[in-house]
């Protein structure tokens, strides 16, 4: 091991070995008070990189090492989420048996890069970069990944209207989508969690949101507890919601794929424009948000972990306000504008 040398400005420097390059030999630096801690970051770096140089030696391929990588992971990620990287896998093995057969400790970043820009000409960037988090977590520390991935693009959203919540809330009256309506646009619940909750979870207006209702790799539907902390929560339901579920009886039998397409018949059917499930949550976001009730609460409703949705809802509420907005300024100053000019 090298030893470090003392500098003139009084720290201590130690010069080990790295690499060649261009046939030139490469040194890494390391500069430390005393002679004893620039000595330890100099092993303790050669120690890390004879780590890394040995996880480079697996010699499987990136094929097996993903049906090891998922595997590992059934038992501790939801079905959704494992659903999804089967997907992922089932494309990756269809389309890209190179990439796929390409032993880890032979990858590079030019291999994944290929994949990444390949699958940017006909994916959504989010479900690119899905693809990218699978494919760098089952490589892990054999390659550090430096890909360039696709721009981001602002999500479209759909925030309904209060006359258009009106006209839905009346068409699905009396039907088994009624309390699945009224739980996703007054409650701000998701479609697996409405099918997940029973009677015995509500006390009083008191809803506790604690399972899910999700589609299995079997094909089955499983109730599970919520992915995160914060959708194990308990949400205080209006009066009238809770009426109505007393009268009915029950929450529904329907799953999440059958009131996704029972909710856009009605919607066809009552000619209301159309939108997601999904957005009845951002419907009961945004009106809260208006009504000055602080962010906290509205997330804790909710069950989001950070603000990053409830800005991207605002700030679309925003937009459809904006030309109301320019008038009315509009209109004080002209107003202002002529009250001046009639005084002269």
């Amino acid at each position: 091991m090298a030893t470090a040398k003392k500098l003139p400005s009084g720290t201590y420097r130690c010069l080990i070995f790295d690499r060649m390059e261009d046939g030139k030999r490469k040194y890494k630096s390391f500069t430390a008070p005393t002679k004893k801690e620039a000595e330890y970051k100099a092993a303790q770096y050669m120690i890390e990189k004879d780590e890394k140089k040995n996880c480079r030696k697996n010699d499987n391929s990136f094929k097996d090492e993903l049906e090891k990588y998922i595997v590992a992971k059934e038992a501790v990620l939801s079905p959704s989420t494992i659903r999804g990287y089967r997907n992922i896998q089932r494309m990756l093995q269809q389309k890209y048996k190179d990439f796929c057969s390409i032993r880890l400790s032979a990858m590079s970043q030019e291999d994944v890069q290929d994949v990444i820009s390949s699958l940017s000409r006909t994916k959504s960037p989010k479900t690119v970069r899905n693809y990218h988090g699978l494919i760098s977590s089952v490589i892990g520390p054999n390659l550090a990944l430096n890909t360039t991935m696709p721009q981001k693009v602002q999500p479209e959203l759909y925030i309904p209207s209060d006359s258009e919540i009106q006209a839905l809330v009346n068409a699905v009256r009396n039907t088994e989508l009624e309390i699945p309506v009224l739980l996703g646009a007054f409650c701000m619940m998701r479609r697996g969690e409405i099918c997940g909750l029973s009677m015995d979870d509500i006390k009083g207006n008191t809803i506790h949101v604690h399972h899910s209702l999700v589609l299995g790799t079997d094909k089955e539907w499983h109730l599970k507890a919520p992915k995160t902390e914060t959708s194990d929560r308990y949400i205080e339901a209006p009066d009238f919601v809770i009426d109505r579920i007393k009268k009915t009886g029950h929450i529904t039998s329907l799953n999440p794929h059958s009131i996704t397409i029972m909710f856009q018949r009605v919607l066809d059917k009552n000619n209301i424009n159309h939108f997601r499930f999904h957005d009845l949550r951002h419907y009961s976001a945004s009106i809260r948000h208006a009504l000055g009730i602080p962010d906290a609460y509205i997330m804790a409703d909710g069950g989001w972990r950070s603000d990053k949705v409830l800005k991207s809802v605002y700030r679309h509420a925003m937009d459809d306000r904006k030309k109301e907005m320019s008038d009315k300024a509009n209109s004080h100053f002209a107003q202002l504008c002529n009250t001046k000019c009639n005084t002269k």
